[in-house]
């Protein structure tokens, strides 16, 4: 399921944002692949520690786990720390599948949800698309600066080659409470109707659906 989370930025945090990204140092995004993806990874990433990356966090991350839609799709358990990524002219990111366990030693996590924040707007780059494997055909997706794109890190992905300017997005992974993409899809779906029963006032069967709800939920939920 691809679910597209409509302005998580406004265009004052994202000029924030974007300029404390082009005063920051990157490095060679090889650095933080798998094995098997930094064969096919050209891009660049911000090299952490910096003082911008707590700031740059402050308002990304802030706003999106705040955000309703992350909430309900997510069902997130863990979330691990972005990377920041600049595609500049001639940088791509050739297919690969994220690596199913992530984080340091100490705090590792599933990837069950991947995630971009678009951080600049499509007209500031030509190519540059995400592109999205599915037995249905490829998706590509160039979103409008502040939105925000979750897929099942299950997908065989890539980002097309960047042609002119620059492309800059955070990226950043989700393990979920339900760890299947189509139990996850299937509360969603539940999820929305609750909340379309609740509107027109459906008392009866809304309890009817909470009590479902929740008991899928209790069914298939990790801890």
């Amino acid at each position: 399921m691809l679910v597209k989370i409509p302005d998580v930025l406004n265009p004052t945090q994202l000029e924030a944002v974007c300029s404390v990204l082009r005063q920051s140092e990157f490095v060679d995004g090889k650095l933080s692949a798998g094995r098997h993806a930094r064969i096919n990874k050209n891009n660049l990433e911000l090299a952490a520690p910096q003082d911008s990356f707590e700031a740059l966090n402050n308002v990304v991350m802030t706003q999106l786990l705040q955000h309703p839609v992350y909430l309900q799709t997510a069902m997130p358990a863990k979330i691990c720390a972005p990377i920041y990524a600049c595609y500049r002219s001639g940088m791509e990111y050739g297919g690969h599948i994220d690596d199913p366990i992530m984080g340091p030693p100490d705090s590792r996590y599933r990837s069950d949800i991947s995630i971009s924040i678009f951080l600049n707007a499509p007209e500031e780059y030509e190519g540059g698309e995400l592109c999205i494997e599915s037995p249905g055909g490829n998706t590509d997706i160039k979103l409008p600066a502040g939105h925000a794109l979750l897929y099942p890190s299950t997908s065989y992905h890539s980002v097309r080659k960047v042609t002119a300017g620059e492309r800059l997005v955070a990226v950043t992974w989700v393990q979920s409470h339900i760890r299947r993409a189509d139990q996850r899809e299937i509360l969603v779906q539940l999820d929305q109707a609750r909340e379309m029963l609740a509107r027109e006032g459906q008392g009866p069967t809304l309890q009817r659906l909470d009590l479902c709800y929740a008991n899928l939920f209790r069914m298939w939920a990790e801890l």
